[in-house]
């Protein structure tokens, strides 16, 4: 992820670990209700990593007083940012009697966690975006990469695109991209006629490698590329004389950002993505309790713990079953309707938006429901 994503956007980097800071004492608790569910968060990590765990910490406790009566004690441990910090959290909380632990948001925190949590029959529901981390009982609600570039790709076929190329940043995010482009590719039979590697700011050299391609071998190209890459890629494409009338550009949530507003070479370009009607309407509510702007994945917690407290009230015991969390039909979030699979990664219901002037328009609307 880069939570706050780069699909949503936040800028920490959930595959590393922050610095870790000393631990605390024990952390609070939200609510006063008979079931206990634990919120391991990085809480006591320097610099971003801190800001967004407040941000989903305070997320929670709006969760907590906007659902009608919630039978929840939420016990907020901090992972300090760490794998061991993690651990250590999980097993307090999970002495504690919690059933369900909500987060970690890095990667390796997941890991940890996941970890003593299957080994006492606790699932927990992570907010890393590394799909590597996923397995049965350890699910991930994170904006995860894979979804984007399926619902871009599936729908540019369905409009007739048929032969793609793709310019892909060399991050672990863009390995993550190519690999989900590939399979999207070969599932509805596109030819991919080229794809490059760029490194971070650099995409001069990978774009002139592609430019031969654009004068009618393909009709689309993927291009998952941030905000701060977005300027130089422009550049470089109009430079190789790349028009978006021929060339259909295509993104990821990562585009759902100001800058991309304002590149030419992606004028009309179509990407994947949450409706933003959602968030605006929680951001709004955020700010009037915390008098504060949340983070993008803020919605995480938040619906993390609005999915615990339907579920304490509706499933009885065992509140949390793997058939309760799998459900097939889903769960109505801030951010759409989202299921998880048995492999523990999701499934969201993502509009498509076409980059227009300086802003987007929802051209596919997301599904309500899932089918």
């Amino acid at each position: 992820m880069d939570p706050g994503r780069g699909r949503p956007s936040a800028a920490i980097d959930p595959l590393a670990d922050p610095p870790a800071a000393p631990a605390p004492s024990a952390g609070p608790t939200i609510g006063t209700g008979a079931v206990k569910v634990a919120l391991i968060l990085p809480l006591g990590a320097s610099g971003q990593a801190a800001s967004a765990a407040t941000s989903l910490r305070n997320a929670a406790d709006l969760a907590m007083a906007e659902f009608q009566n919630p039978d929840l004690t939420i016990l907020v441990k901090d992972d300090r940012g760490t794998a061991d910090g993690a651990r250590e959290a999980a097993t307090a909380a999970l002495a504690e009697g919690a059933e369900l632990i909500l987060g970690p948001l890095f990667a390796s925190a997941v890991a940890a966690a996941g970890t003593v949590a299957k080994a006492q029959g606790r699932p927990v529901i992570g907010f890393s975006t590394d799909a590597g981390v996923a397995s049965r009982g350890v699910y991930l609600l994170s904006f995860l990469p894979q979804n984007e570039v399926d619902r871009v790709i599936d729908y540019a076929a369905a409009q007739g695109r048929r032969s793609f190329a793709a310019l892909v940043p060399d991050t672990t995010y863009g390995s993550v991209v190519e690999g989900a482009f590939r399979e999207a590719a070969a599932r509805r039979g596109i030819r991919v006629a080229g794809l490059e590697r760029y490194a971070p700011g650099q995409p001069a050299a990978a774009v002139t490698r592609l430019a031969p391609l654009f004068s009618g071998q393909i009709d689309a190209i993927l291009i998952p590329a941030p905000g701060d890459d977005l300027p130089a890629i422009g550049s470089a494409l109009q430079s190789a004389g790349f028009s978006p009338g021929r060339v259909k550009p295509l993104g990821t949530g990562l585009w759902n950002d100001p800058r991309a507003a304002g590149v030419a070479a992606i004028q009309g370009g179509w990407f994947a993505s949450p409706e933003i009607a959602g968030f605006t309407a929680f951001a709004g509510r955020y700010r009037a309790r915390f008098n504060a702007e949340p983070t993008r994945i803020a919605t995480l917690a938040y619906d993390a713990v609005s999915l615990a407290a339907a579920l304490a009230r509706m499933q009885g015991t065992p509140r949390y079953s793997e058939a309760a969390l799998l459900a097939p039909t889903g769960f109505a979030g801030v951010d759409g309707v989202f299921r998880f699979r048995p492999d523990g990664t999701n499934e969201r219901a993502l509009a498509v938006n076409e980059v227009r002037g300086e802003g987007t328009a929802v051209i596919s609307p997301a599904p309500k429901a899932f089918g």
